[in-house]
């Protein structure tokens, strides 16, 4: 019969002990010298191992209480550099290196899972992850369709899984500043919340052909998964798959917006609904709540600078800004905050803030922490479901070029079917669930 590796260590104990021989097993399995023991570890499996990934594992890796145990891939190259990391941290050569994820998913050993593949695979994985019993920290966006947010989200209700998306900000301490100044009313009664996004662009060409190689190099039909099959070329598994519509979640929105528009609807306390109303403009996209409050996600020409000098360049990437009738909030990435009216400083400086940058590194805390206690995470599904949804909701209207009203309890768009239309794509066989 399978047995634990706590029961193993004690039977081996005993058979040492009637036998004669001396048994010495490192204090460090045993959970002493303040380690923790393997059997009280979160196993953790890891599918995809992109640029992405190499960060968020990477501070995952650093968990006492996680062990990767195995790593997936359809590339070999990265496949042999993600496990490279994981032996090099644990100084051994234990990682298991798997080409096909659904064997992963069937190990009875793995705890939790990191999906970090692209856009296209993150609902899917996800969705047969938490079917497989495993808990989930997926990337972002975490769907590339209103359709896929909504499956995913009440996939992980259903089957009762611990989930965190990866929009780790809402563990970062001076995004949690802005949202304390205005859920505390110190900025008075909200009116305005902005979120900068990219300019958007999208296309629906596609590369040009190349030779595919073999499977055990790049498995492509794997690598292209629910997306519509188009020929191989080496420069969408070299990252260049963003922007075509086929494998991004539409127009480059989510790059951002995932970001800054899931800290707005957390600063307007609207985890549980989103914005009633979308209109694109040249310079935004304005939604409007159902309350009347207002969400200007600010179009960024790049996005790492020349930016609306309704901004300050100096806080970094991702900045975001709460406006209230008594006064204002903006802070972004660089870790500072500007507030007005000055009095708030004194606030600030009576609130203990660390020097986060734009670590995943709490977020993962608060995803293990919660897979402890089945409690909820800081971005977990209903929080990404509705963001998320607003951020398409957005992208569709600039993608038609016009307003579109959402009813926030249906999902659904009022009297526009061809909006309707868009808020799924069907999956390629046999890549569904």
């Amino acid at each position: 019969m399978p047995q634990s590796r706590r029961t193993f260590l004690k039977k081996t104990l005993a058979v040492g002990a009637a036998i004669g021989f001396p048994t010495i097993i490192p204090a460090r399995a045993l959970g002493k010298d303040g380690a923790v023991a393997p059997s009280e570890r979160i196993a953790l499996g890891v599918i995809g191992l992109g640029p992405r990934c190499q960060t968020v594992l990477g501070c995952m890796l650093e968990e006492a209480d996680v062990q990767c145990t195995t790593v997936c891939d359809v590339q070999a190259s990265r496949l042999a550099r993600g496990k490279g990391w994981v032996d090099k941290k644990y100084g051994n050569n234990d990682c298991a290196a798997l080409r096909d994820f659904r064997e992963l998913l069937a190990r009875k050993d793995i705890d939790a899972v990191l999906v970090a593949t692209g856009d296209r695979w993150h609902a899917m994985g996800s969705i047969m992850a938490a079917k497989a019993g495993k808990d989930v920290y997926s990337e972002k966006p975490c769907g590339i369709t209103i359709a896929d947010c909504q499956s995913l989200a009440d996939t992980m209700h259903r089957y009762g899984r611990v989930f965190q998306a990866g929009t780790q900000r809402r563990s970062i301490a001076n995004y949690q500043l802005a949202a304390h100044l205005a859920h505390t009313g110190k900025l008075g009664r909200l009116h305005t919340l902005h979120a900068s996004i990219y300019r958007l662009r999208v296309r629906y060409d596609w590369l040009p052909e190349q030779p595919e190689p073999a499977k055990d190099i790049c498995d492509w039909d794997t690598w292209l998964g629910p997306a519509p099959w188009r020929p191989y070329n080496a420069g969408y598994v070299n990252g260049g798959w963003r922007t075509h519509f086929d494998f991004d979640s539409g127009a480059t929105l989510h790059d951002w917006g995932a970001h800054t528009v899931d800290l707005c609807q957390w600063a307007a306390k609207a985890d549980d609904t989103m914005p009633v109303e979308y209109e694109p403009t040249a310079d935004n996209i304005t939604a409007k709540y159902a309350n009347g409050v207002k969400l200007v996600m600010d179009f960024l020409n790049s996005p790492f600078g020349n930016r609306d000098p309704h901004y300050r360049t100096r806080l970094g990437t991702c900045p975001v800004r709460f406006e209230g009738d008594e006064g204002w909030v903006e802070t972004g990435d660089s870790g500072d905050l500007e507030v007005h009216p000055a009095s708030l400083k004194s606030e600030l400086r009576q609130l203990r803030r660390r020097p986060d940058g734009i670590s995943p590194g709490s977020h993962g805390r608060n995803f293990f922490d919660c897979i402890r206690t089945r409690g909820r995470t800081n971005a977990n599904p209903e929080v990404m479901r509705h963001s998320h949804i607003a951020c398409h909701a957005a992208a569709l209207a600039w993608m038609l070029g016009r307003k579109l009203t959402l009813d926030p309890v249906k999902e659904v768009f009022v009297n526009d079917e061809e909006a309707n239309r868009m808020r799924s794509r069907p999956a390629r066989e046999p890549f569904s669930v």
